[in-house]
This record gives C-alpha cells, structure tokens and sequence, in this order.
C-alpha cells in the first residue's frame, strides 16, 4: 500500500475515535423503518409519518431540528417539521436511481438534537412500466439458404427494458409469415429470441421475407418493442434448365458454307449467379461423325455448320444439346434438334456400263445385246431424273427397259472386221435440274475375228535336262506357241497328254499351266529310280471350234547328292527332331544318355553318316560318339550344375555337297526317385522304338542290296545294248523301285495332295501335324484326266 493510503488509514481510525466520544456524551437513539412508495410519485406525496412512526413528539420536532441528514444526493426527499411527515421533494425516476439493481432501496439518515437521537428510514421505490423495451439495432438481416432443412434455428438480437421483475422483456412475438416461428429461451432472468424455420424456402418464389420482432414485457398494460428482420433466401442449385423447346427442327440447304449459323437452342434456370449459367454441349450418345459436321457454342448455345453437308450422305441430322448449370452439383437437361437437309442438284448422272463382252463376233445378227447401261443420279426429284443418248454413226442404239434409268445396248446393223475393227460409243446422261448437268462415257468395243490359224511351237520335239531332286511344285519348264489370230481366238491353252503306257505313272506327277504353258513336277525325282521320260503337250486356241496342235518333250534327269539323312530318334514332330532325357544327378562318368539314330538312303560315300556335338550347354558334361550317335556323360554332375541341358546334334553325310539333320535333346537331371519312377514309364516305350528302328535299317539294308544289285544288271544291259535313239542316255527302267523314297497322292475337295517321304512298311504311322513334305496341287479337270495315286 502506498503512503496515500496508510494516510487515509490513520485519518479514518480518527474519525471512529471521535465519534465515539461524542456519542459518549449524548443519549444514543436509534431506530430503523422502511417505507414503500412507486416511482414516479407525485412531488409532495407523503411517503410517511415518520415522527409518529418513531414515536417521537411531534411538538418537538422544531426544536431538536429534525432532519434529514444523508441519503440521495439531489433530496429526493424532505421531512415536514411541523407534522413529522416524510414527502417526496422531487420526481423520482428508479432507473436512475438504481438502474436494473432490486429492490431499489433508498437509505435515509435522520438526527434529532436535545437530546440527540439518530434514526435509519429505508425507502423502497417500487417500479412502474414506464419503459418499452428496445433493441439495439433498427434492422437484423439474415441469409439463409434455401437448401436448409426444416427444424433450423437462428438466434435474434434480444430487447433492452430497463424496467425490472414483470415489468421487464417477459415474451417474443413474430409477424404472421408462412416459413418461421419464434421461439423463446429463459436463460435466468432473461429470454433469448430464436428464428425457427418451419418450412422449405425457395428462393425462385420469395427471395426475401420482411419479418417483425416485438419484445413485450409483463406490465400492465403491456409495453412492446419492435425489430425488422430481412431474411434474405441464398440460392442453391434446385432446378434444372429448362429449354424453351423440347425439340427444335430446321433446314438448310446442302451445301451450306461452313461456319454458318443453324440454329440456336436457348435454356433458362431460375437460380442465381453460378447456379443459373448455363453451358450447352453435345449429348454423348449422339453419332461421333456428328462433331465432324457441326460445332455449338457452349456459352451461346448457337450451332454452327463445321464439314460439308451432302444430301446423298445424310439428308437428316438429329442432335441432342446438352445444357447444364454452374452449380454444385450441376444440373442439367436434353433437347432434340432436328437439322434436315434440303437437296440441290450438285451430282452429275452416274453411268455404269455392264459388258457383255468386250467384243462383238462380225457374224454376230443385228438385235445382239451388247452392254447393259444402268444411269443413277443421287439428286431427288427432278434433279434425279435423267435423259440418256448415243452418238451419231455408229451400228448400235439404246433399248429402255421396263425398269427407268436402265438401257440395253445392242447391235443394230451387221458388223465387218476387216472394215471396222474398233468403235468407241459415247453415251450421255443428262439430268433434268436447274441447270441441268450432263455425264459422258465412252464405251469402247472391239470386232473379233473367226477362228481359222492352228497354234505353232517354235520347236517339235523339245529337249529338256533336269537335276534330280528339283523342289516339288516348281516351275521346270516353259512351252510357248503363238496364234495367228485375235483375242479368244489367239488365247492358247495348254495341257498334257495323258498316255497309256510305261510313261503313265511319270507323267501323272507332271503339271501345266494352262494359260502360260510353264510345266511344274509335283514330285522330286530321284535319278536313281528315273533317268529318262518323255510326254506330250498340247496347245489349243479358244475359238469355236477350237484348233489345236502338240510337241514331244524328252526329259533327262541329271544325278546328285539328293538325300539328307533322316532321323529315326528323337522322334520328329512339327518338321524338328526333339527329345527328352531325364537321368539321375547320381549317375557316374560314362552313363549312357541316350543314342541318336538315324539313316541316309543314299549309298556309298553319300550314305555314310558322322555325328557331331553342334550346340552344348556344357562341353565339360557330355560326349558323342561320331559314328555311333551315342552321348555319354564325361563325369559326374555336381550341385552347382544346371538341372537343364540342351544339345545340338549335326548329321552328316559325305558327299560332294554334304547335307545334314540337326535333332535336340533336352537332358534333364532328376533325383534318383523321380528318375526311377520315370523309367518305368518310358520302358515300354523304348521297346517300341527299338523295333521300329530295326524295322527301318532292315528296310534300309534291303533297298540298299537292291540297289546294288540292279546296278549291276544296268551297267551290263548298257554295254549289251546300245540304242540310237534319244532315249539311249538313260537306260528305260520300268519295273525299278529300289529307293527309299515314294509318294502317294490323293483329293481332298478341290484339292489334290502329295506327301513325299521315306518309304514305310505296312504297319508303320505318319506322324500326324507334320505338312513338311505335303504339296497342294490344284485341281484339273480335262482331256489330260484325273491324277490319283
């Protein structure tokens, strides 16, 4: 505390002392009464006889000067000496007085002197409603959206009254309204307004709502305040656009120059600011072509013409126009707008000439039918309608038929080759449009002659040297002759006599070409089965009747190394030998793996064989025999190596150009158990595959011996005979079938097929999948006959 204060301190200990000696030497008398008088009162009203009330004499009160001593500071009141009445001496106002304190109670101190006497008077004003309640503000306003539910509550500025008790604010009232009520709150003393909204708003209806607060308090009568509340309705996004039509329809001519205007949609919403925007697209489900021929402005809602409108291509656009708002979510509508197409005449008259023929017989009779005239306009209407013409001085003329638009064009005078060989007609189309357009064509035909030239080879006979083994289906040869004569007359066709004999069975295995005369052999031949053969080819024109003439071919068949081995293990399939090893990881170095078996059905040098590793996964795990295809392991496997080997093997023979087979063997290495049971599995197989190698060497060793053998007896016949013709260069061998190979043919449809493939015994399958050695031969029909096998 600061020296002010312990001054004020001491000062008022002081005065305590005083007063308590002063109060020593009087008579001290106290009393205490209170009075209740309203606000408001009357100046000069009594409030009370006080003197009497403390039992004072009143004749006295002159004397002792009784007064009042403390209480308001303004004398509100004054006491009467004379009768001892207490009055109010001025307006009282309890709000000044007390403000909102209760009960307003005024303290006054009375002194009586001689002897002197101190007496305490309270006096109570009681209030009066002499206030309205108020409210701070003129105007409260609200934004509520329209989206809010039913049931929501909003607080209200509350009223002031600076009365007390009932007097005060006592109830909230609302103006009549068909969306809000009022609820009140006591909270204490005091009662709080709240906004209750009692049904939906919706702003395109009633964008604001003009309310009224009245506070009323509890007097009698009753005073009121008032305050105007605006509720003012946010938008929400609750309606959709709406177009001004459900279907639009316009027309615009074909033709239309782009970015022209079609047509434009228009959509209204009766929301506000983004929720009423509208923005157009095209519907998505509409064709996507559609975007190629029209734009639409978005903000606008104006179509415009984007590609080139053709009636012939569509004559009827239909769109569908999307307009969505802005809102969140954003609504949105459809309408159909239908653009039709108005056509003009912008096609010319399409003439399509069907040909009989190209060419007119010159003995062909008047009336002849030539061409076959069809005239199509894609225009409508009359632009669609046309009038068809010929040229001048020529021996033909139009027929109509009974369909519009289609003509006959046929022969009207009798035709000379030798004066005219050629006419080009011109035909016109024209359309009845305005203007009219025209379309030209030239039909060009040509006079044939009569057939009276025969066909003429260059050469009689031919000779031809072909190598063995020439590729199946490959051209060998070409015959060619020439016809004095035109067109069908002059187009030659050629074909092999098929005759009886010992060349029958050559000659069945030997193709022409019948228009260009190129020959092709539908087998390999094997020089050492055939050395020399010869047919017959005939070339006939295409006149009526037909001419014809022929020309011997001699074939010799030249020698060479024409068989690659063949692999009789692994098994082939699919043109590939491949086969699976599975061995244990614990065999020993030296464990057979598995024998590579194979044959060449040449002899001598070019049906020695030699085996050779051409691809290994490990050179350190495997070994081959080159004689005898077996492959053996070099050592023992170990953990670190692979559980997977693939080997290559390369077949070759010996000859002059050595030909060779490849076959894959996949080893894989297996644990003793799996490799055990496995072994069981394929034993049965093996069995099988060992008799049918020993079947195939047996068939190889016999064909071979054969071989030999009628070698022999041919180079003795050759040195016993020695015939001047041209068959003498190779000795005739007609019973010879000593090869390993053969072919069997047989139709399928219209379709015939060679397999060509090492000879098998009865008993022995074809791997079936395997197309390698098959050829497809097509299908001839005529004076050659029906090759079978």
């Amino acid at each position: 505390m600061g020296a002010g204060g312990q001054r004020r301190g001491r000062h008022c200990w002081w005065v305590a002392f005083c007063l308590s000696l002063v109060l020593s030497c009087v008579e001290r008398v106290s009393a205490q009464i209170k009075y209740s008088i309203p606000e408001e009162v009357k100046v000069g009203s009594a409030v009370g006889n006080v003197a009497k009330d403390l039992g004072l004499d009143i004749s006295s009160l002159v004397e002792r000067r009784f007064r009042i001593v403390s209480g308001t500071e303004d004398a509100q009141f004054d006491i009467n000496q004379n009768n001892g009445v207490l009055h109010v001496h001025k307006s009282i106002d309890r709000e000044e007085l007390c403000e909102s304190a209760s009960p307003c109670l005024i303290n006054l101190k009375m002194v009586a002197e001689n002897p002197m006497e101190i007496h305490y008077v309270g006096v109570e004003i009681t209030d009066v409603n002499d206030n309205s309640p108020s409210f701070q503000e003129k105007e409260k306003i609200l934004e509520i959206a329209e989206s809010t539910m039913p049931g929501k509550r909003f607080q209200l500025p509350t009223a002031h009254d600076p009365d007390v008790g009932i007097n005060t604010v006592r109830v909230y009232k609302l103006s009549q309204n068909e969306y809000f009520a009022i609820q009140n709150r006591e909270t204490g003393e005091d009662k709080i307004p709240f906004l209750v909204l009692q049904r939906s708003l919706d702003r395109e209806k009633h964008h604001e709502q003009k309310l009224i607060l009245t506070a009323v308090d509890g007097g009698n009568p009753p005073r009121s305040g008032t305050l105007n509340v605006t509720v003012i309705v946010l938008d929400s996004n609750d309606n959709h656009p709406v177009f001004s039509e459900e279907v639009y329809s316009v027309t615009i001519p074909e033709n239309i120059n782009a970015d022209t205007s079609v047509i434009k949609v228009m959509a209204t919403d009766m929301d506000e600011g983004a929720n009423g925007d509208i923005e157009y697209f095209f519907g998505g489900q509409i064709d996507r072509k559609i975007y190629d021929m029209f734009t639409l402005d978005k903000d606008t809602g104006v179509i415009r013409v984007k590609g080139e409108i053709d009636f012939e291509k569509v004559d009827v656009y239909k769109l569908n126009v999307h307009a969505t708002d802005k809102g969140q979510p954003p609504m949105s509508t459809d309408c159909r707008v239908i653009i039709r197409v108005i056509d003009e005449n912008d096609n010319k008259p399409e003439i399509e000439v069907t040909s009989l023929s190209k060419t007119v017989s010159e003995d062909s009779k008047p009336g002849t039918v030539v061409s076959l005239i069809s005239i199509t306009d894609k225009d409508a209407g009359l632009n669609g309608k046309v009038i068809c013409s010929l040229s001048d001085d020529v021996p033909f003329e139009l027929k109509p038929s009974f369909q519009e638009n289609m003509y006959s064009l046929v022969l009207k005078n009798r035709l000379d080759r030798e004066s005219v060989s050629h006419y080009d007609i011109e035909i016109t189309a024209t359309d009845c449009g305005q203007p009219p357009l025209s379309t030209f064509r030239t039909l060009s035909i040509d006079v044939s002659d009569v057939n009276d030239n025969n066909p003429e080879f260059l050469q009689n006979p031919i000779e031809l040297y072909l190598i063995e083994n020439n590729v199946p289906g490959n051209t060998i040869f070409s015959v060619t002759a020439s016809d004095k004569d035109l067109n069908e007359n002059a187009a030659l066709t050629y074909h092999i006599v098929r005759e009886e004999g010992s060349q029958v069975k050559t000659a069945a295995f030997l193709n022409i070409n019948p228009d260009n005369g190129h020959i092709t052999a539908l087998k390999s031949f094997d020089f050492e089965t055939l050395k020399t053969f010869h047919f017959h080819v005939v070339a006939s024109d295409s006149g009526t009747p037909s001419l014809s003439s022929n020309v011997t071919v001699h074939v010799f068949i030249l020698d060479q190394n024409d068989n690659a081995p063949v692999i009789l293990y692994p098994v082939s399939s699919n043109g590939s030998a491949e086969g699976v090893e599975e061995i244990p990881r614990n065999v020993n170095a030296g464990h057979l793996v598995t024998k590579v078996r194979a044959y060449d059905a040449d002899i001598g040098y070019n049906g020695w064989l030699l085996f050779s590793l051409q691809e290994v996964t490990d050179h350190s795990l495997f070994g081959l025999d080159r004689y005898t295809g077996q492959i053996r392991t070099l050592r023992s496997f170990t953990e670190t190596d692979e559980a997977e080997h693939r080997l290559v093997i390369l077949v070759k023979d010996n000859g002059n150009v050595s030909l060779s087979a490849t076959a894959t063997v996949m080893v894989k290495l297996v644990e003793p158990k799996e490799a055990f049971a496995a072994s069981d599995v394929k034993s049965s197989a093996k069995a099988d595959e060992e008799n049918n190698v020993t079947f195939y060497l047996m068939i190889t060793l016999g064909s071979v011996s054969a071989l030999f053998l009628i070698s022999i007896i041919v180079l003795i016949a050759m040195q016993c005979s020695k015939p001047t013709d041209c068959t003498s260069k190779y000795l005739q061998e007609t019973n010879y079938d000593g090869t390993l190979c053969h072919s069997i043919q047989y139709r399928s449809g219209d379709k015939r097929y060679m397999l060509v493939g090492p000879r098998m015994s009865i008993g022995s399958t074809i791997v079936p999948g395997s197309h390698a050695n098959t050829l497809v031969l097509p299908d001839r029909r005529g004076a050659s006959g029906e090759v079978r096998a």
